[in-house]
């Protein structure tokens, strides 16, 4: 019998963190955070990361446990996830994987072989400076040029994963979307049930909306200024995440607070759209559409809580 995992995704602003605590508390379960920005210590208010209170006693794993000087990758997260689910399974708690990072969720699930090297290739270091010296877009133009699909599945602006992608065309001659492909068609290790949460796209844009203007309230900015002073800079992995680079460019002159705002909102929701699109793309999924609840979260934990009995009733543990 495979052990059980539980994966509550969505996208951002959706309503995640505390329907995931009463998941928890239903369940006898654990979370783990699959976000790439809350791992990071001293970056709260850009991260909505869920507070001491809002955790209500639940045990939460991989929040707060970087520094921000330090890279954090799905690599990283796969191993840092993995160790804490043996330790949640050691206690006899089910692990429930919450967060919008779809990317990271799959490299769990499936178990995703990324075949790694040390990160320090001479090849990596020749793209990272043609990009500096010719730009992202650049970069991008040359990826989709060898791998037309992780073109367009990865945005130029994600650097890191443009980069990696080239740098394992150019290493094994073969298309990393197609060695994904391979890894996603595998059979998960796990009885899992993957449960993604959404609602009318205006409404979730407008809950987006709402949201950067609370983080604007909370003290973004100053949160910002403070990492700044801590030495953290643009060309780090923390500070690329969204809210920390719109507001640097604030900082550095280049918007004026309200466009960084603008931009901010905008580019949220575009994050937003793309999360919703990769989510379609995944096996196994079971949609829950708030609006058929009336937005009533006992409605709809009770709904997720009847559909993840059904899976295990049948005794074989596995996602059916």
């Amino acid at each position: 019998m495979k052990q059980p995992l539980i994966i509550l995704t969505g996208p951002t602003a959706v309503g995640k963190t505390s329907l995931s605590i009463g998941l928890a508390k239903a369940v006898g379960g654990e979370i783990i955070s699959a976000d790439s920005m809350q791992v990071y210590r001293h970056m709260d208010i850009g991260s909505a990361k869920i507070t001491s209170r809002e955790m209500d006693g639940i045990s939460h794993h991989l929040i707060d446990v970087l520094d921000p000087r330090e890279e954090f990758n799905v690599v990283r997260f796969q191993t840092m996830a993995k160790k804490a689910m043996e330790e949640i399974y050691d206690r006899g708690h089910i692990p429930i994987v919450t967060g919008g990072t779809g990317f990271y969720i799959q490299a769990l699930l499936y178990d995703v072989d990324f075949k790694e090297n040390d990160g320090s290739s001479e090849i990596r270091q020749k793209l990272e400076q043609l990009c500096e010296e010719k730009g992202k877009e650049y970069l991008h133009h040359i990826l989709q040029e060898i791998d037309p699909e992780s073109a367009r599945q990865i945005h130029a602006n994600n650097r890191k994963r443009v980069i990696r992608a080239i740098e394992y065309y150019q290493m094994t001659g073969q298309p990393i979307s197609q060695h994904n492909q391979t890894e996603r068609e595998k059979t998960s290790p796990y009885g899992f049930s993957y449960f993604v949460l959404n609602c009318d796209r205006g409404l979730l844009y407008q809950k987006i909306d709402q949201r950067v203007d609370e983080m604007m309230a909370a003290g973004l900015v100053e949160e910002v200024k403070n990492l700044q002073k801590m030495g953290c800079h643009r060309g780090m992995v923390s500070m690329q995440g969204l809210g920390y680079k719109e507001i640097l460019d604030y900082l550095d002159g280049r918007y004026d607070l309200e466009e960084a705002v603008r931009v901010l909102k905008r580019d949220t929701r575009h994050f937003a759209k793309r999360q919703i699109t990769w989510f379609k793309r995944e096996r196994d999924v079971r949609w829950v559409n708030l609006e058929e609840f009336a937005f009533d979260s006992s409605k709809i934990l009770a709904h997720i809580l009847q559909e993840w009995k059904g899976i295990f009733d049948n005794g074989t543990g596995t996602n059916v």
